[in-house]
């Protein structure tokens, strides 16, 4: 059974991806999840001794993949997922590819980090490559309060080689809790600049705003003692209830493109999509581009998994003018889609804007159908 079990997750490595027939002009959707359970390496969940495991059972279970750091590292694409035990723990692993959309190995070992005070769980890498030097992570560390409810933190850690990592005191702000924390990849004005989404609960934002920034004058001590609003929540948008910085922000000719996660209430819970939204180059925080609606929702096989209709992202990665945007699918496993930059910039730049009611979204509407038929209809003519 062990060889049996090891051909199988040889040839599922081993796969080629391939393209969907699905077009919106704006991305590629890939037929494969690029990580799933199965990815796991055999010798990570089975206890190989025939003597202890006579029967070769599954002794460490590993429940999904899912929401993964992504970075541009040694030519190869390299992922930091969200691995979850079969004992609800998560924890981090690094794996590579050569072609970003397959044949992901892991590495091999799980990544471990020094523990700061009763730490419970750890999840939701974002990986920067900052202009200091170092690459960073900013991840989730989540404690158990004095009230029984989960405290969120944002925990932090850098590296040069994705090997040793150095922990570092958490970020310290006036929220009470920290979630979907990223580091800008460069200086502003000499400072580090973290966007933060503070909440007053574990899962809900409560009267907190959106997606803030913060600067701090270190990393070894990162301190914001004032975040600033960028994208806030709005009533009856994909971004009502919560919304959260996803990728490290891509710096492009016109602006920053951000892309992040936006959560509305429905009847059948809530529902997670991406959205994307650019800042000026030389204020992050000022929001000049962003386009009506999500940018990705979850389809098909996305809508199911252990926590059903949600995508949620945390990593992407450019390389030679494509854009790989990689993203958990309904907390199982990590997709991704794939497009050109300048693809990417047209929609965020050219797409119309939010109307915030249906009035101003039917005339913006019915401007485009009659702006089309006018097309149609000088065509013909020719």
């Amino acid at each position: 059974m062990r060889e049996k079990v090891i051909r199988t997750y040889r040839k599922l490595i081993e796969r080629k991806n391939e393209k969907q027939p699905f077009y919106n002009g704006i991305y590629d959707r890939w037929k494969y999840p690029v990580l799933t359970r199965e990815h796991i390496p055999p010798e990570w969940r089975y206890d190989f001794s025939e003597e202890d495991n006579p029967f070769f059972m599954e002794r460490l279970g590993v429940n999904a993949v899912f929401n993964t750091g992504a970075i541009l590292f040694n030519e190869k694409f390299v992922l930091m997922p969200r691995v979850e035990g079969s004992d609800r723990k998560s924890f981090f692993a690094v794996c590579e590819s050569d072609s970003g959309v397959d044949g992901f190995r892991f590495w091999d070992y799980p990544v471990r980090f020094d523990r700061i005070g009763d730490e419970t769980n750890l999840y939701d890498m974002r990986l920067t490559r900052h202009e200091d030097g170092y690459i960073y992570g900013l991840f989730c560390t989540e404690s158990e309060g004095t009230d029984g409810e989960a405290v969120a933190s944002c925990g932090i850690v850098r590296t040069k080689d994705l090997l040793k990592f150095e922990r570092l005191p958490n970020l310290k702000t006036d929220s009470p809790q920290q979630r979907n924390c990223v580091l800008h990849p460069e200086f502003v004005n000499g400072k580090y600049l973290i966007y933060t989404r503070p909440q007053d609960g574990f899962i809900e934002v409560g009267g907190q705003g959106g997606i803030c920034g913060g600067l701090t004058d270190s990393m070894e001590n990162a301190v914001i003692s004032q975040e600033r609003l960028i994208a806030p929540k709005r009533y009856h948008t994909v971004y009502e209830s919560k919304n959260g910085e996803g990728i490290v922000p891509i710096r492009t000719e016109k602006g920053w493109i951000h892309i992040a996660h936006g959560v509305r209430n429905t009847a059948a819970g809530l529902r997670y999509v991406i959205y994307a939204f650019a800042t000026a180059l030389d204020d992050p925080f000022k929001v000049i581009a962003a386009p009506s609606g999500y940018l990705l929702a979850p389809q098909g096989a996305d809508r199911i998994g252990d926590v059903s209709d949600v995508v949620f992202t945390n990593g992407a990665i450019v390389r030679n003018s494509t854009v790989y945007l990689y993203y958990g699918a309904s907390d199982t496993r990590v997709n991704v889609v794939t497009m050109e930059m300048e693809r990417l910039v047209d929609y965020v730049f050219s797409t119309p804007s939010e109307c915030f009611n249906t009035y101003d979204s039917v005339e913006q509407r019915m401007q485009l159908i009659r702006k089309n038929k006018k097309i149609i209809k000088d065509r013909e003519k020719r």
